[in-house]
């Protein structure tokens, strides 16, 4: 595995976390920052002390070989245009890639432009659930954007220096807007077009909700009636599990819906929906 610009090294920690370091032969890190990569080696080490973990040589990141994953978060908006396309260089030896960035506007649509340069040689994981050209991106969707928000840590909310920082940055940190981008090289064990991913935040009001819809056939404004379905209606509220269902509709209203991953609870584990689902 290969963090590009890791600065602390959190992403790349994320993922040994989440896949188990047995997953992983070694762990390079890069930053134009020497302070940086010697920060992210060692917070490394000590969360993994059996994995090989060292800091990328201009060398490595100069040559042709392969590389395994490539981790990339909050990049594109630090890049000038000639490191960019010795990124573009790097992603095209990788054999998958997750790619982070802020869920502003610019960046967003910035990496939704990549995900079309990439998507001939690469297979497009996520967040989309079909492989043709990114709805958000076609003509008359400028003021779209594809992104989501992820749920801060429960407990900064106890801690009074992280209150003060977002009141002396301008924070919200209730809610962390971000948009990703995953790929790989694997043909996908089954397909899910017919699914829909949810942009952005469903929005509820006391009859209905309201979404933002994105799929095969692209982007559209939806609304579920809460007499409808008062079960999803509650649980778009609630769930903190990505926002990818196989509605049913009838034109731009929903009758119901089925997860691609059935929540247990708010914020419990997932259950795959079946085959046959």
């Amino acid at each position: 595995m290969l963090d590009w610009g890791c600065g602390s090294g959190v992403a790349a920690r994320r993922v040994i976390e989440f896949f188990g370091p047995a997953r992983f032969e070694s762990l390079l890190v890069w930053d134009h920052s020497p302070l940086a990569c010697s920060f992210a080696a060692e917070a490394a080490r000590l969360a993994f002390p059996k994995l090989k973990i060292a800091t990328a040589t201009p060398g490595y990141l100069a040559a042709d070989e392969p590389l395994g994953l490539l981790i990339l978060s909050h990049v594109l908006n630090e890049l000038p245009p000639e490191s960019l396309d010795s990124l573009r260089r790097l992603v095209a030896r990788a054999e998958a890639v997750v790619w982070v960035e802020p869920g502003t506007h610019t960046v967003s649509r910035q990496l939704g432009a990549l995900r079309e340069e990439l998507r001939a040689a690469f297979h497009v994981v996520a967040p989309c659930t079909h492989a043709g050209t990114c709805p958000a991106l076609a003509a008359g969707q400028e003021r779209h954007w594809c992104h989501f928000f992820a749920p801060p840590p429960p407990e900064i909310f106890a801690d009074s220096n992280w209150v003060k920082f977002g009141q002396r940055a301008g924070i919200d940190l209730r809610s962390l807007p971000y948009c990703f981008l995953a790929l790989d090289r694997v043909t996908p064990p089954a397909p899910i077009a017919s699914f829909s991913r949810v942009v952005g935040r469903v929005e509820h009001f006391k009859p209905y909700a309201r979404l933002l819809n994105c799929d095969a056939t692209g982007l559209d404004e939806l609304e579920l009636p809460k007499r409808a379905d008062p079960a999803l209606f509650k649980q778009l509220e609630r769930t903190r599990a990505p926002l990818v269902y196989r509605w049913e509709r009838d034109g731009r209203k929903l009758r119901g819906g089925m997860p691609l991953a059935e929540p247990t609870s708010s914020a419990g584990p997932a259950r795959p929906v079946s085959s046959e689902g």
